[in-house]
């Protein structure tokens, strides 16, 4: 059984040992709202903790002309949080499946984005659990996510190297077992990206 959650209270409690602990005031001027907005904030950061990602894919709609070609939806922007050092990781999610029986709604896919980067997290699973969550309750002929994301523990801190991309992929059915459509994935998001930069 999980433990309760603090209070806020509590939060907003630890917030202040904090800036302490870095050597600031929490009860100067600038710094006595601090606590507060922080808390404020790791509600909307961590909303995902809030949320069951499965929820969003319960609806399918199975009236589209026998459409059974791939649909990808590319360039989904997100932030999330590196679980090891709680900095942000900021990037995009694209994501294709191969239809069974219906397709879902497009926004779903952001929403399912959103619902597991904000949380603490690596890349690689962020990946894995859309790709996870996306086949077992689409149950699609194939699916492909790929992440492109700039971390702030390799640009803020440490190697300090601005402009470094993670790339992290996942394919599963038709994409897994046949590399002609992992070609297929890469050389849509490619023809998109050129499109735009024309």
């Amino acid at each position: 059984m999980a433990a309760p959650l603090p209070s806020r209270a509590e939060a907003e409690a630890a917030v202040r040992t904090l800036i302490r602990w870095a050597g600031d005031d929490p009860d100067r001027e600038g710094l006595v709202g601090t606590p507060e907005r922080v808390v404020r904030t790791f509600e909307e950061v961590y909303a995902g903790y809030r949320e069951n990602p499965a929820d969003l894919l319960g609806s399918t709609f199975t009236d589209v002309g026998g459409y059974e070609e791939m649909v990808l939806v590319r360039d989904i922007p997100f932030h999330s949080h590196c679980e090891h050092h709680m900095v942000p990781f900021v990037g995009r999610a694209h994501i294709a499946y191969y239809p069974a029986g219906g397709v879902v709604g497009l926004s779903k896919f952001a929403r399912l984005v959103d619902a597991y980067a904000r949380r603490l997290q690596t890349q690689e699973t962020l990946t894995t659990q859309i790709a996870d969550t996306i086949e077992t309750h689409l149950s699609p002929r194939g699916t492909a996510v790929m992440i492109e994301a700039e971390h702030m523990c390799m640009s803020m801190r440490g190697v300090q190297k601005q402009g470094s991309l993670t790339v992290t992929t996942r394919f599963g059915g038709v994409f897994r077992d046949d590399p002609a459509e992992q070609v297929r994935f890469f050389t849509l998001l490619r023809c998109g990206r050129d499109r735009t930069a024309g």
